[in-house]
């Protein structure tokens, strides 16, 4: 059995949802998949995470967006996406991922598998692609980098209490980490292949950690990569030479890139230096006819270019070329 739509969007955060209203307010049948839960990048983040922006930066939809301090949190941006989706009444799917995207433009055929493993058949005749760029984390390339004890994400630090923790990065995510992860008694230590904390590092987050790690209490290694991981030890590559480490867990917080292959399998021209795909700039389409990119995929490797912020304009434009196109 399958379904037929004029668009199916590729990916449920913030501005797939921004691009399924868009579509629903131009009386376009639109459905959206994830295989994830909807905005799953979100959800994913640090549990206690704050957003740098205000509340107003973050809205889809024209709904207003509250929060009790000047900034929002995870849980009230996870709160309020549930809101939005559930008050334009936006066919999402979750937890459903696509497999395959073939045909051609005005006749897309997408096959994917849900959370039971049930296959499913859509007939489309506009893709949209709104696959963000959290899934594929930035490899350290050492050996023993696939053990469990490597993590790419973080969410709290209750479990790592009174155990040997590396955290790998000097950036927002790394900084955070390491101050949680410290206060909630884990011992850690940083390291980075550069000189110091980050200069974009939150200007509330930056003292702290530097503070931390001046008072001896967050061991830091500065012009330093991981060389390799042991089930109860990390080596490291410092300046002096190589350090042995007693370790229990790692933290990669590496940043993360696009699924280049996904796109890449579709079709989809990149820039050989960049990464970025190459799109109409008026409509947001790609160089395959009836495919549109959203969000910051269209930045490629340059993932600092766009966020919630600015993606979640890119659904009126494609909403108004897939209107006319289907229209």
């Amino acid at each position: 059995m399958s379904e037929a739509f004029d668009a199916l969007i590729v990916g449920a955060g913030p501005t797939g949802l921004a691009t399924g209203i868009e579509l629903k307010r131009r009386g376009v049948r639109a459905v959206l998949l994830d295989k994830g839960c909807v905005v799953n990048s979100i959800y994913n983040y640090p549990t206690n995470l704050v957003f740098f922006t205000t509340p107003e930066l973050l809205e889809i939809g024209n709904i207003p967006m509250t929060s009790l301090n000047e900034k929002p949190t995870r849980t009230e941006a996870l709160k309020y996406y549930r809101r939005v989706a559930e008050h334009y009444k936006i066919d999402i799917r979750q937890y459903e991922r696509v497999e395959t995207i073939s045909g051609e433009d005005n006749a897309f055929v997408v096959t994917s598998r849900d959370a039971r493993s049930c296959p499913h058949v859509y007939h489309a005749r506009k893709i949209v692609l709104a696959t963000g760029y959290y899934d594929v984390p930035n490899r350290l390339g050492v050996p023993g980098e696939d053990l469990p004890k490597v993590l790419h994400y973080y969410k709290e630090p209750h479990p790592y209490y009174n155990h040997d923790v590396l955290v790998v990065g000097a950036k927002n995510s790394a900084a955070i980490a390491a101050l949680e992860l410290h206060w909630t008694g884990a011992r850690v230590t940083l390291v980075h292949r550069g000189g110091a904390i980050h200069r974009n590092v939150k200007y509330w987050i930056k003292p702290n950690i530097e503070n931390r790690i001046k008072s001896g209490e967050i061991k830091a290694y500065f012009h330093t990569v991981v060389k390799e991981v042991h089930p109860d030890s990390v080596i490291l590559g410092t300046p002096e030479g190589d350090i042995t480490l007693p370790n229990d867990f790692v933290f990669a917080m590496t940043g993360y890139s696009p699924d280049l292959d996904f796109l890449g399998a579709l079709g989809i021209t990149l820039d050989l230096e960049t990464k970025r795909p190459y799109t109409n700039p008026d409509t947001l389409e790609s160089q395959r006819p009836g495919i549109f990119l959203a969000g910051v995929i269209v930045a490629g490797m340059h993932t600092n270019e766009i966020f919630i912020e600015n993606g979640r304009f890119h659904g009126e434009k494609i909403a108004e070329a897939i209107a006319a196109a289907c229209g």
